[in-house]
């Protein structure tokens, strides 16, 4: 079991290294993002687009909970180190990428990295902060990821601009050694008691599912029936032999005991709905700002923006009033703010504001803000301190799982929207492209597509409200037991229950 920290830590300056590492992650999307296009001009293979956004996704979803489970058994330390190496690693790689292949490779080893990262330096702050003061600390790691949201494209811009693209990789390799040192010289552990044993079949076989997941989800949202079915019956096979492998396992890399707790099965349950709203949002809201409403890039990427800025403003105000309201009340409230930032996405049409689709993403930012924080606090102090790593995992998996499922199934909604009785579709998708590239075609023709594409992104929109309303029918499921605070000990740590 994890020991509490020795005094010698010095808080501020790890969480100055933890918000290094999650910044080089959280910029690091919205860098490739912006530059992909280029990239793919480059190195040819366009038809792999996709797949250097998927296998990123797929490494991290994968091993975020057998990062959490080794951070409980060797400590958060040694595993941050393991996952700033690998993902600084990957970004030297990706920089020298020959091919699109190559590219999708070095993706995945940086995803690996980041499955360490994340859910790693969330549970550092759950050890060396209190209940009372760590929301205001996941306040401010909320706040990276708002920053790295609006400065990521202009730095990416920037870096192409003066630079080669391969920079967009290597700028990791400065940051990362940064915060290294940071968790090198102020994180101090207590020596943790090793087990004798891991629970290897156990991670090789969860790894295997997940990926036969993650790759199926992505495979039946391109279109590939056959190839998808084909790998959701590998991940059922492998989730029978995962469940029997925990089972009989003295020491399972996945607690089903634990994942299967009322409070921890709602509480992701939740997250993982939420984070199917969030990618929807995130894939569609710029399209239909485009094309149906009419209006600029720069205008429909402010509207998405809005999510961004709303989460920090949620996470702050919870982590100043969860003590007085109560953590249920908070869970409760946010979740109920998403699906009435989902409904105003619902009511739009050919003549609304851009200002609507905003507001939207702002209340569902706040809702996402306040319902995230107060999830992992109640994730945190519910389990004793020995499954803390696995329990913030948890959570952590839970939201990447929801953007797979839901990049799926709202894109598959929204290909059955374009298509006609008979199964074809609409219009194709060079004419889709020549719109939204401002070649126009007959008046008729392009406002028949903006039609069409209304439509069926109005279909989208209906389906993210029913997802959302889940949301909150989840978090109402949630145990009403008052918060147990631990007590204080050392320099601000938590002690075991």
């Amino acid at each position: 079991m994890t020991s509490t920290p020795q005094r010698t830590t010095s808080r501020p300056l790890v969480i100055a290294s933890i918000m290094a590492s999650m910044a080089m992650v959280a910029i690091e999307a919205t860098i490739v993002s912006t530059v992909m296009p280029q990239i793919a001009s480059e190195l040819g293979g366009l038809h792999l687009y996709s797949w250097v956004f998927a296998s990123f996704l797929l490494a991290q979803t994968a091993m975020t909970v057998v990062f959490g489970k080794l951070s409980d058994l060797y400590g958060r330390k040694p595993i941050m180190f393991v996952g700033i190496a690998v993902f600084v690693i990957g970004s030297v790689l990706a920089g020298f990428s020959w091919s699109m292949p190559a590219m999708i490779c070095f993706r995945l080893i940086q995803g690996i990295g980041a499955g360490a990262i994340q859910p790693v330096s969330l549970t550092i702050v759950g050890d060396l902060y209190p209940v009372r003061e760590r929301g205001k600390v996941q306040g401010w790691l909320a706040s990276v990821w708002a920053v790295s949201a609006v400065v990521g494209p202009m730095i990416g811009a920037l870096i192409v601009q003066k630079l080669s693209w391969a920079w967009i990789f290597w700028v990791n390799v400065p940051i990362g050694l940064a915060a290294a040192a940071g968790f090198w010289l102020f994180l101090h552990e207590a020596p943790t008691v090793r087990r004798s044993s891991i629970d290897m079949v156990g991670a090789v076989l969860f790894t295997i599912g997940i990926a036969a997941l993650m790759i199926s989800l992505t495979e039946f949202g391109v279109g590939n029936s056959g190839v998808a079915l084909a790998w959701a019956g590998l991940f059922v096979v492998t989730l029978v032999l995962f469940i029997a492998q925990e089972r009989r396992a003295a020491d399972p890399m996945v607690s089903l005991r634990l994942w299967g707790a009322r409070m921890i099965a709602t509480v992701n349950g939740a997250a993982m709905l939420a984070g199917m709203v969030l990618i929807g949002i995130t894939t569609f809201l710029p399209m239909y700002v485009q094309v149906v409403l009419e209006r600029s890039s720069v205008t429909a990427g402010l509207t998405l923006t809005m999510v961004m800025l709303g989460w920090p403003i949620g996470a702050t105000l919870t982590s100043r009033t969860f003590h007085r309201i109560g953590l249920w009340r908070m869970v409760v409230a946010g979740a109920a703010l998403i699906p009435v930032g989902t409904s105003t996405f619902v009511l739009l049409g050919t003549g609304s504001s851009p200002v609507l689709p905003a507001v939207g993403s702002f209340i569902i930012g706040l809702g996402m803000g306040v319902m995230s924080l107060s999830s992992l606090i109640l994730i945190q102090e519910g389990v004793d301190l020995a499954q803390r790593g696995v329990a913030t995992a948890s959570n952590v998996f839970s939201r990447n799982l929801g953007s797979a499922l839901g990049a799926a199934f709202f894109g598959a909604v929204f290909n059955f929207g374009l298509t006609h009785g008979d199964g074809r579709p609409m219009f194709s998708d060079e004419q889709l492209r020549m719109l939204l590239q401002g070649v126009h075609g007959s008046v008729a023709g392009d406002a028949g597509i903006r039609l069409a594409l209304g439509g069926s992104l109005h279909l989208t929109f209906v389906m993210m409200l029913v997802v959302s309303l889940g949301v909150i029918a989840l978090a109402l499921l949630l145990p009403r037991e008052g918060l147990v605070e631990n007590r204080a000990v050392g320099a601000g740590g938590a002690a075991p229950k």
